[in-house]
């Protein structure tokens, strides 16, 4: 019993210290149509939804709008498609409505 205690232990102390994942950054000013389209689905709607809160917010809108939040990603992402050097950003204030 002893001894399954300290194996225990042992292991909780192995556990707790192995170092932790890193936390990746992005910084959303840089990222270029060309990283954007080349990112999986799950975290392009991470992105395109933060976007959506950040321009939402900057023009002091506080409901959303799905009809428009699609409109505005298919016209920037059919945009993006032929812009693939522009910042996703720049792109965003040229097409979304």
């Amino acid at each position: 019993m002893k001894l399954k205690r300290m194996l225990l232990c042992a292991a909780l102390v192995i556990a707790a210290s192995a170092p932790a994942k890193a936390q990746v950054v992005f910084d959303l000013s840089l990222v270029t149509c060309k990283d954007y389209m080349g990112y999986d689905s799950e975290r392009q709607d991470m992105i395109t939804y933060w976007m959506s809160g950040y321009f939402n917010a900057a023009k002091g809108y506080t409901t959303i709008d799905f009809k428009r939040l699609n409109r505005n990603i298919k016209v920037v992402g059919d945009y993006c498609k032929k812009h693939k050097d522009e910042t996703l950003m720049s792109a965003i204030q040229r097409n979304a409505r």
